[in-house]
């Protein structure tokens, strides 16, 4: 079906599924593009070996069947009216690795609802947590797979218990396994009290049956009692009726789960094997039920780029168009993609966008929906779908594209701080202006990637989100870009803050024949809430300082942010108050100013007890017990603090959550593997920033001079 058609837009599910490493992501993608009928064969998966080599598929580019957006149909299982029930399903991927956080982060922000992947033996890890605070920021209705069912140590319930504690209250179980490991047979639907297994060579057949196994018989039903009740929870009607021993149908069921998920007060969980190709139709299933469409969620709202006052983007293909640019990719074939989510109004080609952010008009020549790795060509696009333009010239991620007459800025996307820094240099004269196109290039692609020039040395500074974010991009630079380049050792990225109220004055003057300079200000500097960043406020009364070159000493105030003032790092968390000063009436200048502001802040910055912060990374480590010893020894001697310790049975493993800085974090895969024999793993993300302590300090200090 073509757009020109127009798809209902209640049939349509924008939705991702989102993972921490290894809980079989990419698996179950597949086998979603293999059951809608996108890929006639499921991707190679080597048998046996779950733990696919996903990342590098993801990071290639060369769209791989995961593409960055991918429109597939679905028409649940057990439904009667094939062409009535069927729906569209705009599908994100999103990596699972933390340093790739920015690609989830910002699928996020585009989708209506998704669906997470939790591996059946370790239940909750790391990133399933950090992954389910972002869909909380933006309010994502989700669905919980716990697959993996099938494996060694695996268990239904110690994970959905491990979902309730760390996670949410408000899941519940819909469906139960049957079995566990080599065992594991069928599903049961709690809702329906069928038993469905599945057969032929992927499980695309499905066969439902009334019979369940006699031994989960009771199990089935009292877990079905306590389901229902947790429904008919959310609507006052249904509640009545349920308390008389009246039976809800299961339409109605259904409509009240679809309204309590959409409202995110019941997250349904269901299980199965990706790999074993059981129970990825159920999920299908259960998002065309449950997740909502564009109409089911609340109206998009932006500012006006005229006014500042605020505009809907109501879900509405005649309103004005308004899109956000969630992602940008070089695609071998065609070159840069633009993938963007229309919020409100329709896109043809041939019609000219606005850019709010660069202000540039740019004109869409063709609009592409992706299906794997085949790609469509459409007229027109209209809201509450997704899809690519090529060949933007100045389009980021974050970025509103939207209808020329009627300029509106949508909520873009938060972007986490790099951490850890490299010098890059090029290898050769002729690498060296082929390095400023990929690089820039590069940056484009991924926000949390950037790019600055040292001016005292001349080099190239590179920054991310962690060691392999770097890894993967320099390598990236060698293969797509056929730039070869020599990288220094990782830098961490070091802040300064203050820790008490200051004040300072600065004066420059300078009187040589002719017309001087005058600028002078009095700044008072106090230490800002964790995490607020730099904030200016002018306190000139009986304008002392001309209105005119207050900018200036924001602008001085600013510059000397970035310097620091203990070893030359960003400053952050800082406010700073203009409260005095005097002006010259012939003399004074913007430049006067802005060297004032300047020279005012760095005085202050020096008597406000200024302390240096480093990135403190918040590491799982998954250990055999016998090495527990060496690994907390190990983790306290890198300044690590240990928080907690669990068990993960019947596997004699030991799960270590611990914070430690990430300057003593370097190379510690290696580390691990050689302490355990290769046999345990860890994982590490960003946490927050923490006071550097003293004798440390005074090394960092050292070292910068």
């Amino acid at each position: 079906m073509s757009d020109t058609e127009n798809y209902p837009l209640e049939k349509i599910r924008n939705i991702g599924i989102i993972a921490h490493i290894d809980a079989g992501k990419t698996t179950t993608t597949e086998r979603v593009l293999f059951y809608t009928g996108i890929s006639h064969k499921i991707g190679e998966v080597h048998e046996g070996d779950t733990v696919m080599d996903w990342m590098e598929q993801e990071r290639e580019r060369g769209i791989t069947i995961t593409a960055a957006a991918t429109t597939a149909y679905w028409t649940p299982t057990a439904s009667t009216d094939k062409e009535a029930e069927k729906v569209r399903l705009n599908i994100i991927d999103t990596p699972g690795h933390i340093d790739f956080t920015i690609e989830v982060k910002r699928s996020l922000r585009v989708l209506d609802g998704a669906v997470v992947v939790f591996d059946g033996v370790a239940g909750v890890e790391p990133q399933s947590e950090t992954n389910w605070r972002y869909a909380d920021d933006y309010n994502v209705p989700r669905l919980c797979f716990i697959n993996k069912l099938d494996r060694l140590g695996a268990s239904f319930d110690r994970s959905y218990q491990s979902i309730l504690e760390r996670l949410s209250p408000n899941a519940v179980k819909f469906q139960l396994p049957d079995g566990h490991e080599d065992l594991f047979q069928g599903i049961i639907d709690l809702l329906t009290m069928e038993y469905i297994t599945f057969d032929g060579d992927k499980g695309e057949k499905i066969i439902r049956s009334k019979e369940i196994p006699a031994a989960l018989k009771e199990q089935a039903g009292k877990e079905r009692a306590v389901l229902i009740e947790k429904i008919v929870e959310h609507d006052d009607v249904a509640m009545a009726e349920y308390l008389e021993g009246k039976e809800i149908s299961l339409d109605r069921l259904r409509q009240i789960t679809r309204k309590a998920t959409i409202a995110g007060s019941i997250y349904p969980v269901f299980c199965g094997s990706a790999l074993k190709n059981k129970g990825v139709q159920l999920v299908l299933d259960a998002v065309a039920y449950y997740l909502p469409s564009p109409l089911d969620i609340p109206v998009t709202k932006g500012v006006s780029a005229k006014t500042g006052e605020e505009i809907q983007a109501p879900a509405d293909p005649n309103a004005p168009f308004a899109a956000l640019a969630f992602k940008t990719a070089t695609d071998p074939y065609v070159g840069s993609l633009t993938f963007f989510r229309v919020y409100s109004g329709t896109l043809k080609t041939g019609s000219y966008v606005l850019n709010t952010r660069s202000g540039n008009q740019e004109r869409i020549s063709r609009i592409l929906r992706m299906h794997a790795n085949q790609r469509e060509e459409i007229k027109e696009i209209n809201a509450g779908n997704i899809a690519a333009t090529v060949g933007m010239k100045d389009t980021k991620t974050g970025d509103t594209l939207c209808d020329v007459d009627v300029p509106v800025i949508l909520e873009g996307i938060d972007v986490p701080e790099p951490v850890i820094s490299l010098r890059i240099e090029p290898k050769t004269k002729a690498d060296q202006e082929k390095m400023g196109i990929a690089l820039r290039k590069l940056s484009d692609e991924d926000p949390t990637f950037r790019i600055k020039g040292d001016e005292e040395t001349g080099e190239t500074i590179i920054s991310g989100m962690g060691e392999l974010h770097l890894d993967v991009l320099v390598d990236r630079m060698k293969r797509e870009f056929g730039v070869s380049a020599n990288v220094g050792r990782p830098q961490v990225a070091y802040k300064e803050t203050i820790k008490q109220t200051a004040q300072a004055e600065g004066k420059y003057i300078k009187q040589s024949g002719g017309r001087g300079q005058y600028g002078h200000c009095w700044l008072r500097l106090e230490p800002n809430e964790k995490g607020k960043g730099f904030e200016f406020e002018d306190e000139i009364k009986g304008g002392s300082i001309p209105q005119e070159f207050i900018p200036a000493v924001e602008k001085g105030v600013r510059e000397a942010l970035d310097k620091g003032v203990t070893a030359g790092f960003p400053m952050v968390d800082i406010k700073v108050f203009l409260y005095d000063g005097s002006y010259h009436d012939v003399d004074s200048s913007e430049i006067a100013f802005k060297i004032a502001g300047t020279m005012a802040f760095q005085e202050a910055a020096k008597r406000a007890k200024p302390i240096l912060l480093e990135p403190i990374m918040k590491v799982e480590v998954i250990v055999p017990d016998k090495f527990l010893g060496e690994i907390t020894g190990d983790l306290s001697s890198r300044r690590g603090q240990i928080e907690q310790m669990n068990d993960r049975s019947p596997l004699n493993l030991k799960v270590i959550d611990a914070k430690v800085p990430l300057s003593e974090m370097f190379g510690y895969t290696t580390t691990l593997r050689s302490l355990t024999e290769g046999r345990a793993t860890s994982t590490m993300e960003f946490s927050h920033y923490e006071e550097v302590p003293a004798s440390v300090a005074a090394q960092i200090v050292e070292g910068k001079k």
